[in-house]
């Protein structure tokens, strides 16, 4: 692939894309207009889909949206008019930030797209807001976010489903003696 052009190439992965992953659009991925290569060359993005997300996007497991335009605690309400009963949301806008032009509630994040509590604690918004890799540091740094996140989601989990604990009621023993 070294010695064709770079269009050569971008065509041939936009092919070979298109026949092992099938056409992604009519699960809300949209594709760039450029090749990949051209697409990282002029954006500074590199697209990366992970195969194990998309089995899960097909399956319904997963649910792409158009955008968000409003939090609130268990729901959200798309660009769309459309409104969600949602546990939790986990951003995932790439390398560089573009939150601040689909989500207009600014609590969370400042205007350059970057979570306004600072590493270790940017991961954590509101009503079930996640955002997960906006550390600037990195693999690790997202990692660590990962965990933390997971970490509040099953400890939000566990109190929602925690049991009662029955009341047992005192008992005495009585006490017999034999002469």
């Amino acid at each position: 692939m070294k010695k064709l052009p770079l269009w050569m190439v971008d065509k041939i992965l936009l092919i070979l894309a298109r026949l092992i992953l099938g056409n992604t659009a009519k699960f809300g991925l949209k594709r760039p207009c450029l090749g990949p290569l051209e697409y990282k060359n002029t954006a500074g993005k590199t697209p990366v889909l992970d195969i194990g997300a998309l089995q899960k996007i097909r399956s319904g497991q997963i649910k792409v949206v158009p955008g968000i335009r409003k939090f609130s605690r268990g729901k959200v309400e798309l660009v769309n008019g459309e409104i969600l009963e949602i546990d939790s949301v986990i951003l995932a806008t790439g390398y560089r930030s573009n939150v601040p032009s689909w989500l207009k509630e600014n609590e969370f994040f400042s205007n350059d797209g970057i979570p306004k509590n600072p590493f270790p604690n940017g991961w954590k918004g509101n009503a079930g807001l996640y955002a997960v890799g906006f550390t600037r540091r990195g693999l690790s740094g997202a990692s660590l976010d990962a965990i933390s996140v997971s970490q509040d989601i099953a400890k939000s989990w566990k109190e929602e489903t925690k049991q009662k604990k029955k009341t047992v009621a005192a008992r005495h023993r009585r006490c017999i003696s034999h002469f």
